[in-house]
């Protein structure tokens, strides 16, 4: 899979070169990529797309419990097994305690991994562009869950 990622990102690179260092989408980027012979349509399995978009499904899901809260429904858990991973769905009525309590640690792992590496790529920034007032970042969202969750900017 690394292989073929390096391709996309060979093609975005050579992409933007040509075309000048302005935003373009992924779309712009891949039809140019295969116009230009780099890369190939992709043969799609038909149950993978399928098992790809009800994961997506089910992601995006939400009920409304008797207190007004919008709340996910399906939560899901990772698990390798052999080597291979799987992720395994439940909702959230339905789910034993196990499950769930697997699921939010691993989206609390999710975000707090985004976290790290918006931090990072936030220092790189402000490191690069050293003639600029640095980017800053806080990381405390206490605030911003208060406020969303009482119908403010994006609410849940």
């Amino acid at each position: 899979m690394a292989k073929y990622k390096e391709q996309l990102q060979r093609v975005w690179h050579k992409y933007k070169a040509e075309h000048g260092s302005v935003p373009a989408t992924a779309r712009e980027a891949v039809a140019w990529g295969i116009s230009q012979g780099m890369i190939e349509m992709p043969e799609v399995d038909p149950l993978d797309k399928l098992a790809s978009d009800m994961s997506t499904a089910l992601r995006e899901e939400y009920a409304t419990d008797k207190d007004g809260r919008r709340y996910r429904l399906n939560h899901a858990v990772r698990v390798t097994k052999g080597g291979v991973q799987y992720t395994f769905w439940a909702i959230m009525k339905d789910a034993a305690r196990e499950h769930m309590q697997k699921a939010f640690i691993q989206r609390r792992g999710q975000i707090v991994g985004d976290c790290v590496q918006l931090n990072t790529d936030v220092e790189a920034y402000n490191a690069i562009h050293i003639d600029q007032q640095p980017i800053q970042m806080l990381f405390d969202f206490r605030d911003d869950i208060e406020e969303r969750k009482f119908g403010g900017e994006e609410a849940a």
